[in-house]
């Protein structure tokens, strides 16, 4: 085993751990004992070590593999052990590279319900217990208001973003809206990326999106969380950021970076964030996982998979970049669905 670079974490972090982790397997994955699991992990930060201990005691009779102490091969030929509804738990301290071998992708593949904890070493110290919190896993709360902003996204024709004193305008309503709530019945694939709680969707007509918004935070171009002194208002016209005002030389350079590689910088993805562990004074350094936090983050760049568009070519689309936007209110249609750091649906 690796030694960890930072101090271990404490004990009632790892029952913090085990108490969200059980929930995640009993409720979101349904898992028993009746299908084999496989846990494979790194011991190159204090929370990959914590994660690990958390799922030894959910997962007493789990196959656990330590990535560093063997080959790459070693971890294919454990996968093509498993059968269909088997468990697979990636713990990463960054990201578990096999050759060619797309790791989410193949495993879904193969029918595998897939847990993914990764990039763990960017969230040291206090940032850690807040990754462990976020991990939480309520139902009751996560699914309602997850259902609940779907209907509204579905059937709004138009939405607005305010960003106090600033407004986006959607004129156009939204694509189909995709939850990432912990519930999937209803869906091919079993698992993602933690922690969750999102819904997403983009503007039926990119070019239907027009207006001003304010952002906090961006990711940067080493996937971090980068919050500036002041805010950055993005100008956007006709689904497009045509001007930065009161920009940093950091997001000059991811917006210099995206226009150079596809010419413009679209406006994509429009994604309602449910985790309330994560605020706007509340962060991590990670930007995959700052993702879900309570409010609204926005996607620039042409690349956002989950839908097709005309403009977009999807073999010329290299960049996501999510940014954050200072959210006072949000409406769908008539409805008010944002308010005051909270969700009211």
């Amino acid at each position: 085993m690796n030694i960890p670079l930072t101090p271990p974490l404490p004990d009632s972090a790892i029952a913090t751990a085990e108490k969200h982790v059980r929930d995640i397997l009993t409720i979101a994955f349904e898992h028993d004992a009746t299908h084999a699991a496989l846990v494979v992990w790194d011991g190159q930060c204090a929370l990959s070590l914590a994660l690990a201990a958390a799922y030894r005691r959910c997962l007493p009779d789990a196959t656990f593999i330590d990535f560093d102490a063997v080959t790459p091969d070693f971890v294919r030929a454990e996968f093509e052990k498993l059968a269909p509804s088997d468990l697979v738990v990636l713990i990463q301290s960054s990201s578990f590279r096999l050759d060619a071998f797309r790791l989410r992708v193949e495993l879904f593949k193969r029918e595998l319900k897939v847990i993914e904890h990764p990039h763990l070493s960017r969230m040291p110290g206090d940032e850690a217990l807040l990754y462990i919190d976020s991990l939480a896993y309520d139902p009751n709360y996560v699914r309602r208001v997850g259902n609940g902003l779907k209907t509204y996204i579905d059937r709004a024709a138009t939405g607005v973003i305010d960003s106090g004193g600033e407004q986006l305008i959607f004129s156009a309503g939204f694509e189909p809206a995709k939850l990432n709530i912990g519930d999937y019945r209803e869906m091919n694939n079993v698992g993602g990326q933690f922690p969750i709680g999102e819904v997403f969707t983009e503007s039926l007509d990119l070019e239907a999106a027009n207006g001003r918004v304010r952002i906090y935070v961006f990711g940067d171009t080493q996937f971090r969380v980068n919050k500036p002194e002041h805010s950055i208002t993005l100008v956007i016209s006709k689904g497009r950021v045509v001007e930065a005002i009161d920009s940093t030389p950091e997001f000059d350079l991811v917006l210099s970076q995206i226009r150079r590689d596809e010419g413009e910088i679209w406006l994509r993805e429009v994604g309602f964030g449910l985790n309330r562990t994560f605020t706007r004074d509340v962060l991590v350094s990670d930007i995959g996982t700052y993702e879900r936090m309570c409010g609204i983050h926005l996607s620039l760049g042409m690349k956002h998979g989950s839908y097709a568009k005309p403009q977009i070519r999807r073999a010329d689309a290299r960049y996501h970049v999510d940014v954050f936007a200072i959210t006072e209110c949000v409406t769908l249609g008539d409805a008010v669905v944002y308010r005051d750091e909270a969700w009211i649906v």
